[in-house]
């Protein structure tokens, strides 16, 4: 990718839960006037009850509500100036950007424009994101000129990524989990995730939808759903549910609306999104990555992850947010301290010699048959033959026996999510420098939801009765109670789970549908790779989801595989992933119903 010399980065201008697919399975942490102008041929006019003069070079813009400009569902047929090809955004990759930039076709300027003219063009039915960073063009500028003098940030430099609307950066785009409640209040920093990015040379573009408070506020709500972003929906088909909470993390990576994207997870919020938009999603294991200034849900199962068309573009950006972080001790835990090479681990081959487990009692199909997710299964079957065709061997029919436990199915995760939430999302307010709404403690933030006529709290839908039920716990994560039941799910999910089962049968990995993948690993902290395998076919039943306001699966709406392991494993499932992706490349065979049409060689042609 060039022989430059390598820099610090100076600092560039300052400034959850889910489990999709059917209903009734609703999606959750856990079961039961606005202008945009951009280039001279992109101008959207957008209205929004947010008071705010938003324009791309002023103050952060508001992209999630009443957007005029019409979708465009056709792709520009012209990639070339010359003779000379420019990558399809998307599927270029990392590589194939870093080319052009290095070669001189194109600028990260370019790249900027060109990305956020395809916001333009899908946003307003999709959803997707919220807000655009306006120093994303000087930022892109400043990189072009670092690159023309032969510096280089690494392997992201000039690359621009989307981060979700829960990761704080300390510039003019606010920092809300969709709420009322934080708009306006100021962060005293970047995250630590973000300014890793910025160090790497990446360009934060700005901040996508997500399912409000990362999917843990209701009961009675949609994935995608939030007061400030509107309704994400996915792009393979209508009203499709995006799945959550990092909903439009993967609608915007999935659509080439930037290389990639940053999401969080709880249990499902990085893996869910990434199953149904045709995705490779990375949830590192707890600690991987660093937490600090991103809104939390619980401490003890938050992760932050990246979401990309490709396990190597995955890998990139998973390098260069991981890492040790004073600012969040659970990153103490990191082996040696030290971060491996994900990239490297990106090995055709990898798969040779392994041995790789199918806990089969994890795959529940309730409707047996008629199940809305059982067009998944013969998928699954056939890439288990890819797994041994690329010299695996596959140790078939493992049980769990902790998934079984009937503790497994009680609140135990529940409690742990509730008292540590009680307790994180006070020392989240705590931590701002200006908090609007003075709201200091969980009890106040129902309050004020329930009180804002914006949030559009109910009873009956979108109530806060997650937040209910934490409140009533009476106690919170530094409690015996808490501990109790913190161990125990320790316990059924390690050594009656995945460590178990990796030791009993000395396997590499285990690998189920991502569809049942989440749950067992978001309660032992151990990492996920998600990895495109199919989509539903011509014929399927639409279901929709659990309030009936989106359709949950659907024709053509994909699915994946997941890889697991123990904690701190992401080096071997990458490249477990990677040669899995390679032999099947399942992402081709899947086309969204509604596309941007601007490509780089427009915004290109434009600028000559």
């Amino acid at each position: 990718m060039g022989k430059v010399a390598i820099a610090e980065h100076p600092g560039l201008r300052p400034g959850g839960i889910s489990l999709t697919p059917p209903a009734p399975r609703i999606s959750r942490h856990r079961f039961p006037a606005l202008q945009l102008v951009v280039l001279p041929f992109v101008a959207v006019t957008m209205r929004c009850f947010v008071c705010r003069i938003l324009a791309f070079a002023g103050t952060a813009s508001y992209l999630g509500q009443g957007i005029l400009a019409s979708a465009q569902v056709c792709s520009n047929s012209s990639t070339a100036i010359g003779g000379t090809p420019f990558p399809p955004l998307i599927e270029a990759t990392l590589e194939d950007l870093a080319k052009g930039l290095e070669s001189g076709l194109f600028t990260s300027v370019d790249l900027v424009n060109a990305y956020v003219a395809r916001i333009n063009e899908v946003n307003s039915t999709l959803r997707m994101v919220t807000q655009i960073n306006p120093d994303a063009l000087a930022i892109a500028a400043d990189l072009d000129a670092a690159r023309a003098n032969s510096t280089s940030y690494g392997p992201l430099h000039g690359i621009p990524i989307l981060i979700k609307n829960n990761i704080a950066t300390m510039d003019q785009m606010d920092n809300t989990a969709g709420s009322y409640a934080l708009l306006g209040a100021k962060v005293p920093g970047d995250a630590t995730v973000a300014a890793k990015l910025r160090k790497a040379g990446a360009i934060i573009l700005g901040k996508t939808n997500l399912s409000q408070w990362a999917n843990y506020r209701s009961y009675n709500t949609s994935n995608g759903w939030s007061a400030l972003g509107g309704q994400t929906e996915a792009a393979y088909y209508p009203g499709q549910d995006p799945s959550g909470s990092s909903s439009g993390s993967g609608v915007a990576s999935s659509l080439g609306l930037a290389l990639a994207s940053l999401g969080t997870e709880t249990d499902g919020s990085i893996v869910s999104p990434s199953d149904v938009n045709n995705l490779v999603g990375i949830k590192p294991s707890v600690g991987l990555t660093s937490r600090y200034l991103v809104i939390p849900i619980s401490e003890h199962q938050d992760t932050v992850g990246p979401m990309a068309r490709t396990v190597k573009d995955a890998a990139y950006v998973l390098s260069a947010i991981a890492g040790p972080d004073a600012n969040d001790n659970y990153t103490s835990a990191i082996p040696c301290g030290r971060v491996p090479d994900y990239v490297a681990a990106c090995d055709y081959f990898a798969l040779r010699g392994k041995r790789i487990g199918v806990p089969r009692n994890l795959i529940t199909l309730p409707g047996g048959s008629d199940d809305p997710l059982q067009p998944i299964i013969p998928a699954f079957e056939a890439a288990l033959d890819v797994l041994r065709a690329a010299g695996a061997t596959v140790v078939d029919n493992i049980t769990f026996p902790g998934f079984g436990n009937p503790d497994y199915h009680s609140n135990t995760e529940g409690v742990v999510l509730d008292a540590d939430f009680v307790v994180n999302v006070a020392k989240y307010f705590s931590s701002l420098s200006y908090n609007p709404h003075n709201i200091t403690s969980l009890a106040s933030l129902q309050n004020f939801t329930q009180s804002f006529p914006l949030e559009q709290w109910s009873p009956s839908l979108r109530d806060t009765a997650i937040w209910q039920e934490a409140l009533d716990l009476d106690f919170d994560n530094t409690s015996p109670e808490f501990w109790a039941n913190y161990t125990q799910q320790l316990y059924l999910a390690g050594p009656l789970g995945i460590t178990g089962a990796l030791a009993n049968f000395s396997l590499d990995a285990l690998v189920i549908p991502t569809a049942f993948a989440s749950t067992v690993p978001a309660r032992l902290g151990s990492p996920i790779v998600t990895v495109p395998l199919g989509k539903f076919p011509a014929g399927t039943k639409v279901v929709a989801n659990g309030i009936g306001t989106l359709n949950a699966t659907a024709p053509n709406v994909p699915f994946g595989i997941s890889f697991f392991a123990e904690r701190f494993s992401e080096e071997k499932l990458i490249g477990l992933a990677y040669a899995f992706e390679q032999r099947t490349m399942a992402r081709n065979s899947v086309v969204p119903y509604i596309q941007p049409r601007t490509e780089l060689v427009d915004v290109v042609k434009m600028r000559r």
